[in-house]
């Protein structure tokens, strides 16, 4: 199995920001060739960009034909893609009776399909390399669900399932599939949140929406910064066989995880209930 090069081109969906901009900005510090991409760059600014940085380039993973052109450009650059962080998302909070079918795709567009964009964009080079490393950015709401976090949870619940198969199937070929699962951190993911239409006018639910949604905010704003995480993914870039998931975050939130596989799901339920100040 081939090792990562020393100074391996790396791809970063959802850089302006979060996770994504740190760990731009501390790779491409390490002599790492980042290239991070936002639906608001263009080509005209990266061929002239006087930064020492990484290179930013446009993108929205929700668009077949953006993921292609991004791809291809950065094989005409470099002629290889060794890395790829899947990182671009967002959150959708709401009563699951409250979002509507347009906000549940919407949010699989972007968590969920555009992960599978990447993935197929890329694979093509990566098998031909003989080496790659998918890193997918999930979520511990992926491994357990919380109130009015419904379809968010959905989409990350289904890249566990997706990144699974994904792994068996590619490792053959020397390329690794990961899933890193963070916790809450503090980044911009609270001020990029969007919440469902409905949630204001139907009143059914607004006071356990409103307790849930500032246990939320609080633990997202009184998070660690994110260089753990950061840290974190440069120790999976070197591993040439990385594990399949990575769970980080702060230790109660970590802790949860494990005890949901030892306690009967009822018990489980009803503690997740109590810290989110559901009745």
């Amino acid at each position: 199995m081939k090792k990562p090069p020393k100074d391996c081109v790396i791809l970063i969906t959802g850089a302006s920001s979060g996770f994504g901009k740190a760990c731009a900005d501390y790779l491409s510090k390490r002599d790492y060739r980042v290239y991070g991409t936002s639906r608001k760059a263009d080509f005209e600014t990266t061929e002239h960009s006087a930064s020492p940085g990484f290179k930013m380039i446009p993108m929205d993973v929700c668009d077949q034909g953006s993921v292609n052109q991004c791809i291809e450009f950065i094989l005409q650059q470099e002629k290889n893609i060794d890395v790829v962080i899947n990182n671009a998302g967002f959150g959708i909070v709401g009563a699951i009776e409250d979002c509507s079918i347009e906000e549940f795709k919407q949010q699989f567009e972007t968590n969920f399909f555009g992960v599978i964009r990447i993935c197929q964009s890329v694979l093509p080079q990566m098998r031909k390399q003989g080496f790659g490393h998918l890193i997918t950015i999930g979520s511990i709401a992926g491994l357990m669900s919380v109130p009015f976090q419904g379809a968010y949870s959905a989409s990350k619940f289904a890249l566990e399932g997706l990144i699974e198969s994904l792994r068996m199937e590619i490792k053959q070929f020397g390329i690794q599939a990961v899933l890193v699962e963070p916790g809450d951190f503090n980044t911009g993911f609270t001020d990029n949140r969007i919440t469902a239409e409905k949630v204001l006018k139907n009143p059914v639910y607004s006071e356990n929406f409103k307790h849930a949604l500032a246990v939320m905010e609080s633990g997202e704003r009184n998070g660690p910064s994110p260089e753990k995480l950061v840290l974190l993914i440069e120790r999976i870039i070197k591993n040439p066989q990385p594990k399949l998931r990575y769970t980080v975050g702060m230790f109660m939130q970590t802790f949860a995880v494990f005890v949901k596989r030892l306690i009967p799901a009822s018990l489980f339920e009803s503690l997740i209930m109590k810290t989110f100040n559901i009745k």
